[in-house]
This record gives C-alpha cells, structure tokens and sequence, in this order.
C-alpha cells in the first residue's frame, strides 16, 4: 500500500508539469504557502514547547496540522489576488517573496533570533543562565515575530506587485518552496522534482531508463 501511495505522489508531482502555465503557477503558488504554513506551525509549536520547558511534541503536532490548514488558506487567498497568468510578488519590510506566507514564516525566524539575542544579552548584565535565557527568548520572540509577520504580510506589505513580473530574474530557481530578494540576486529554492533518462548501449541494443529524483535545495547567487 505504501508503495502504491509513494507512485501516487510522484506521478500527481510530475503531472504538475504537464497543467497550462497558468493551473501551474496556482499549484506552485499553493503548493508554496501550504510548506511555509506547515514549517510555521511547527517552529511556533517549538516556540510553544519552549516557553512550557516542556519535552512534549504534542505543540509540534499540533501546529503542523494548524499550519498545514493555514497555508493552504493563505494560499486561496494568494490565488484570488492574481488574474490568470499573473505572477505573484509582494515586497514585506524587511523580505520579498514570492507568496504572502513566506514574509510571515521569515519574520518568525527574524522574531526568535531576535528574541533571542536581547534575552542573552540581558543575561548576561544580570548574571542569569544564558541556555535558559536563549530558551524562553527564542520562544517568545518567535511568536512576537509571527504577529508581526500577519500583520506585515496583509497590511504593511506592498504587492502583488505585477509590474515586477517583467524584472524577475531569468535565473531563478525552481521548487516548491521558492525565496528571492528584491534585486533578484539571490534566489533558494526547495523541493524541486525531476525527471533523469540515463541511455544504456548494449550491443544493438538502446535502453532508456527513467529515475525520478527531487532536488531539496537550490541556491543561486549573482555577485
């Protein structure tokens, strides 16, 4: 059954590239916000079960399935902002991206090194544990940033931006979950599925055989 299910995903994965250009830009567009929902959910119940100084991964689980739901709403939402064919681009304070969740799920890592930095500087002037500092800081900053994200992604943020269809760089990555800056200079990509054909010649014999694979990280950087 298992294997069934494994066939099931790679075939529905690979299909993406066989939709129109436009059903494929709304699956990209859906598929990215619902990974950043979930990887949200999951640093905040870490956040969560940190500020409990707890070993329960009952907040993890939690805010895996929160954060599924809630990506794949943001998602919808992301979808009904754009006509057909448009490219989706929003310019938060401190991050473009390419959908609203990322700018919310970068100012949740911003947060809680944030929080804790000034946790672990204040411990230091008043001569307290720095692990614990480092511990309850990074929780609460990550929930301070995540508030802060909902409210930079939806209200502060400018975008979707179409004008900055036409400047997207021609270099970018490709994956599910996608992050490039303003200037296009760095692009991060991840998830990516391919296809390798890898030609075997044996005698008059020519075998094609087909691999699938999926790239998890992609980085380009132009200087």
């Amino acid at each position: 059954m298992k294997k069934y299910l494994a066939l099931l995903f790679i075939i529905s994965i690979f299909s993406l590239g066989a939709t129109s250009n436009t059903k494929a830009q709304r699956l990209k567009l859906l598929g990215g916000n619902t990974l950043n929902g979930a990887m949200n959910g999951v640093v905040l119940g870490g956040a969560t079960m940190a500020l409990k100084n707890s070993d329960d991964f009952k907040p993890v689980r939690i805010g895996l399935g929160a954060g599924t739901l809630y990506g794949i709403g943001v998602g919808i939402y992301d979808i009904s902002q754009i006509d057909a064919g448009q490219q989706f681009y929003i310019s938060g304070t401190f991050n473009d991206g390419v959908n609203s969740s990322i700018i919310v799920l970068l100012d949740t890592f911003y947060g809680a090194a944030a929080g804790a930095v000034i946790a672990s500087s204040v411990s230091l002037i008043i001569q307290e544990p720095i692990v614990d500092a480092l511990q309850y800081g990074s929780g609460i900053g990550a929930w301070a940033g995540f508030g802060f994200g909902i409210f930079d992604s939806f209200v502060l943020a400018k975008g979707p931006n179409y004008s900055a269809q036409s400047s997207l760089s021609q270099s970018a990555v490709n994956g599910l979950l996608t992050y490039s800056n303003a200037s296009q200079s760095v692009n991060i990509g991840m998830l990516s599925p391919k296809l390798i054909t890898q030609k075997k010649v044996t005698g008059r014999t020519v075998q094609l055989d087909y691999h699938t694979a999926v790239d998890l990280v992609q980085l380009k950087v132009q200087l």
